[in-house]
This record gives structure tokens, C-alpha cells and sequence, in this order.
């Protein structure tokens, strides 16, 4: 990947132009995704004590129809296989209220522990299903793509819960933050 600055501009000096021949060093480029404000989720997948689960930002709405997602996972995380074995997850846009839920799916806490934070039950395809969520969707697996030790899910809406009156958890600058004021 090759970086090219533009001819035509000037750039201030207190807004350089990172142009390096080998591409952006991985410190740099995470550095300047933290400045990306992202909501943060958790995908789940499995049925009883096979259950796991990882809290995320990398997702989004892929298609309107069919109602499709986009999530990524890091492709050697036992998640990932778990998705692809049972071609189906769910997924979930936390509320501000579940920091704790978080957390917990970030690795804070053992993976056996982690469903018990929340209020969790389960689809009627079986995966898990939590409450309290901004969006929590029961989604069956259409495309995988491999991509730099990532693998992205696209993911089609069998069943959905919306509750539009909870601010959602936003991740940005490597904190917790909220979209409301204050």
C-alpha cells in the first residue's frame, strides 16, 4: 500500500503528511482509528455451555434488502470458527447502561463467566439473545471473506429487538463516551 501526497495542496506544518514508501507503521495507523468514534457490540455465537462471544466496533449495515450485516473477527479467535461451523450469530448494539457487558466480552472477564453479565436468553434459532440492547439481531451467516488475519461475516436479519429511547455505548479515543451532551 502506497501513501501519495497530493501536488496541488499545501499542508500546514502542524497537519503533516504521513507519506512513507512501506505504508503507515500499525501504532500509527491505530492511533488514528481511535480518533474513529464507533458504537460498540458484541457478537455471540453457539448454544448452552458452547456459547462465545467478543465485543466489537467493526460493524455495520452491509445491505437494506436483504437486511444484511458486516461484522469482523479476528480469524483465529475460536469465535470465528464457531461462526463459520454453525453459520449463524448474533449480535448486539450495546447501551450506554452496558459498559460492564463489555468489558466482559473485551477479555476482562474468563470466557465462562462472561454471559453472566447482562440479561441474556436465546433466539429461537438457539444462539444468544440479550435484552437491554440498543439492537440485538439473530442473524444467519450468507458470506465469509478471509482478509488480513480478519474474517469478515456477512450476516442476513432473521429476527430483531430495537429499542430506539437507549443511547448507544460509543467507543472513541480508546475510552467510553456517550452521543448525548454532558
Amino acid at each position: 500500500m502506497t501513501f501519495q501526497s497530493r501536488q496541488t495542496a499545501s499542508f500546514p506544518e502542524q497537519h503533516p503528511v504521513a507519506e512513507r514508501p512501506d505504508g503507515i507503521a500499525s501504532t500509527e495507523f491505530r492511533g488514528a482509528m481511535a480518533a474513529l468514534a464507533a458504537s460498540v457490540c458484541v457478537v455471540t455465537a453457539g448454544k448452552g455451555k458452547a456459547r462465545q462471544g467478543r465485543t466489537v466496533t467493526a460493524a455495520f449495515s452491509l445491505s437494506i434488502d436483504p437486511p444484511t450485516i458486516l461484522v469482523s473477527i479476528d480469524a483465529h479467535a475460536s469465535l470465528a470458527a464457531l461462526m463459520h461451523e454453525e453459520q449463524e450469530f448474533s449480535f448486539a448494539q450495546l447501551s450506554e447502561k452496558q459498559q460492564g457487558i463489555a468489558d466482559a466480552f473485551a477479555g476482562k472477564v474468563v470466557p465462562e463467566k462472561r454471559f453472566d453479565e447482562g440479561n441474556w436468553s436465546q433466539w429461537p434459532s438457539g444462539t444468544p439473545c440479550l435484552f437491554d440492547a440498543v439492537t440485538t439481531f439473530d442473524c444467519e451467516v450468507t458470506a465469509e471473506i478471509d482478509l488480513s488475519g480478519h474474517r469478515l461475516f456477512a450476516g442476513r436479519i432473521r429476527s430483531m429487538i430495537l429499542d430506539n429511547s437507549l443511547p448507544p455505548l460509543i467507543w472513541h479515543q480508546r475510552r467510553y463516551t456517550s452521543v448525548l451532551p454532558g
